[in-house]
């Protein structure tokens, strides 16, 4: 901790975007850190998603029909955007547990003692997260191959699916952020990052067909920032079963922009509101 307090101290004076920008990345490397100290929080982190994929795979694969196909290959490959989406929301919860630590321990009061940009802790918070977030999305892709899951468009559209998750999972990063600031103890940032995710992402297109859903369901599924990911990543990723029809909601008709747009929208409004509540706590 003095390492990385020493190295925050001796930041010069300048310009205040740099100077932001090193501190961010310093506050990001403290994060990395202490995860690489702590490789259980990574390995149970991966728990859930897995057992998802399984789950979901082997025990509602044959029932589930989605498009003309009721396949447990069509499902399959249906499903994983779906859980790829949920895998970087649920990290919310682990965002907010680890502020709200960090205050409860008395960690940030000691980074506002330090001359360093206000909004660089939680900027270097969630940067660490979002690292956290790809490695674990790495993991999740190699056992959803191993199961059966596969892509059937060319890399760079792939990559771009991928991309679009992260962002999604840096966006929602910022809302555990404001959760974290908010509660006094790292317990309620847990449930309290918890307990939101669970209708978000079952009332969506992430695990059925929205088509399916009784009609105020259905207009809720489509217009939810977390669909708009999944139907982005289905197309990316070629994984949109046989006979599917595409719902006539803008959000589901153009799921790229769709995705980019929320993504960008929450940053801003969730950042905004997180870095507001950091300087009134640090009042």
């Amino acid at each position: 901790m003095s390492a990385v307090t020493d190295t925050v101290r001796v930041t010069a004076p300048g310009n205040p975007v740099g100077q932001s920008i090193r501190d961010s990345l310093v506050v990001a490397r403290r994060n990395l850190i202490r995860m690489a100290r702590i490789p259980e929080m990574l390995i149970f982190g991966l728990f859930q998603p897995i057992m998802f994929v399984v789950l979901f795979t082997y025990v509602f694969g044959g029932s589930i029909q989605v498009g003309s196909s009721s396949s447990t290959q069509a499902y399959r490959e249906f499903l994983m955007a779906g859980i790829f989406a949920q895998t970087v929301t649920f990290a919310t919860a682990g965002a907010g547990a680890g502020i709200a630590d960090d205050m409860h321990k008395g960690l940030i009061d000691r980074f506002r003692s330090l001359p360093m940009s206000r909004g660089a802790v939680l900027t270097g918070r969630t940067m660490a997260d979002l690292v956290q977030t790809a490695l674990t999305l790495v993991v999740l892709a190699v056992v959803a191959v191993l199961v059966g899951w596969r892509t059937h468009e060319n890399f760079g559209k792939v990559l771009v699916g991928f991309g679009l998750l992260l962002l999604l999972g840096y966006a929602f990063s910022w809302i555990g952020a404001l959760i974290g600031l908010s509660v006094r103890t790292p317990e309620a940032a847990t449930s309290g990052g918890l307990i939101w995710l669970f209708p978000l992402t079952f009332i969506s297109n992430a695990f059925v067909d929205a088509n399916q859903m009784p009609s105020f369901l259905r207009h809720i599924a489509e217009w939810n920032p977390f669909s708009a990911t999944v139907q982005a990543c289905r197309e990316m990723f070629g994984n949109l079963p046989p006979g599917f029809q595409t719902p006539d909601a803008w959000p589901m008709q153009h799921p790229v922009w769709a995705s980019l747009i929320w993504s960008v929208l929450i940053i801003v409004f969730f950042r905004t509101l997180a870095v507001r509540k950091y300087r009134s706590a640090a009042a």
